[in-house]
């Protein structure tokens, strides 16, 4: 019969119930409930094995525009659960990669080496692969925001008059910018930025609905993990949501090749890129602190403020991007998904592996902005430039935040 959707739904709720209460929103009160959005990477092996957790995340919220240029690699640009749990998933992947580059025989359930035959400039130069047998799901306890939870947007307001809609540019006839979260929501198909309140700070961050279809293009492979790692095996198969989360328009709209991908629709590029849609399926299964689970006592729905990162092999609760309880300028307030640590874990990996020519590439480039300038990402930047184009026009980057290498 193989592993049901509700099974993948209830392996990630499992595995955030067994986390510690520090990981979790305040217990709820008369007063107020607190919500937040939970994200998970499940794995599949066959059709007899129960779904195995590979990481999860909670949270909702994103660092504001002015604040960018200062992180310099230590806090986290967005950490909305999809986001989060697609980090903490490259996180453990990197740790695997280590592991298997410190050890010529040592072996992993997720990740294997490719044999030389299979390393070509057509396919990929990465030494490494996520194995055959492993299928990859994501659950998700509400819709992801942007362009799949328009509906759900429209039919929660109290007036369902569409917002004006920003005047479009004279030569070009598009809007000027991607919008915010709720801006002109009778706008669909278009890419837009979190968060989605108007009196929110401004970000540059795009909304989860962009970031997923992005990924069935690119894979779930960050750019830091895409040095090591073949992107062939690496795309989701299915995303999960809740019944009352789901829009089939919408989802369909945003994700599936008859809507705004349409014009990526069964291409490929060099270095094992494809356009592979993510089926979406559903689940009668909710999460225990989403906002639909507020109980009839508490009078008030509050956001939290704490996210949670969880895989195998590590354990965290962020708030503002970075480690709970750590001071803004602390350095060990650096969560371990944060793009310096992460990008530290691969020149490890280099380093055991004794690749000179690709350390050498790296070196050269001395900060991370020229290191993801470098020719080792150029076929991920060439889906990324293809898709952007011709299926999430006005995608504007979020950059200012560079730091130098630890080589």
């Amino acid at each position: 019969m193989g592993v049901t959707d509700d099974a993948i739904a209830e392996t990630v709720l499992k595995t955030y119930d067994a986390l510690p209460t520090k990981y979790k929103p305040v217990k709820a009160t008369e007063d107020f409930f607190h919500w937040v959005p939970l994200s998970g990477v499940v794995a599949v092996r066959d059709d007899r094995s129960p779904p195995e957790c590979l990481s999860l995340g909670t949270g909702m919220k994103c660092l504001p525009i002015h604040q960018v240029a200062r992180a310099k690699g230590a806090v986290l640009h967005d950490w909305h659960a999809e986001v989060v749990a697609l980090r903490a998933f490259n996180h453990l992947l990197l740790n695997e990669c280590l592991d298997l580059a410190a050890s010529p025989t040592s072996l992993s359930p997720i990740v294997r080496r490719r044999a030389p035959h299979e390393i070509s400039e057509l396919s990929g130069m990465q030494p490494f692969s996520i194995r055959e047998d492993l299928r990859l799901h994501m659950y998700a306890s509400e819709a992801p925001c942007g362009d799949a939870s328009m509906e759900l947007l429209m039919k929660a307001q109290v007036d369902p008059t569409p917002w004006p809609v920003q005047q479009l540019h004279p030569a070009t006839k598009k809007l000027p910018s991607p919008l915010r979260g709720r801006e002109s929501f009778a706008e669909l198909g278009i890419v837009r930025r979190k968060p989605a309140r108007a009196d929110s700070p401004q970000t540059l961050s795009k909304s989860c609905s962009d970031k997923l279809a992005l990924k069935q293009c690119t894979s779930v492979l960050s750019s830091y993990t895409s040095l090591l790692i073949n992107p062939a095996n690496a795309y989701l198969e299915s995303l999960i949501l809740p019944e009352s989360q789901y829009v089939a328009r919408a989802c369909d709209r945003s994700f599936g090749p008859e809507g705004r991908m349409k014009h990526v629709a069964g291409r490929r590029w060099p270095g094992g890129y494809a356009f592979r849609p993510f089926r979406v399926g559903t689940t009668d299964r909710e999460f225990a602190y989403s906002r639909r689970s507020k109980p009839a006592s508490s009078k008030e729905l509050r956001t939290s403020n704490v996210a949670a990162v969880w895989n195998p092999r590590l354990r965290e609760s962020l708030v503002v991007g970075r480690l709970q309880g750590r001071q803004r300028l602390d350095p060990k307030g650096a969560s371990a998904i944060c793009s310096k640590r992460m990008s530290t874990t691969v020149l490890q990996v280099l380093a055991a592996l004794g690749t000179p020519d690709v350390l050498r590439e790296i070196s050269a480039s001395s900060c991370v902005k020229a290191w993801k300038q470098s020719v080792l990402l150029a076929d991920r930047r060439g889906v990324k430039a293809d898709v952007r184009a011709k299926a999430l026009e006005g995608w504007i980057r979020n950059e200012g935040d560079d730091f130098e290498l630890n080589l």
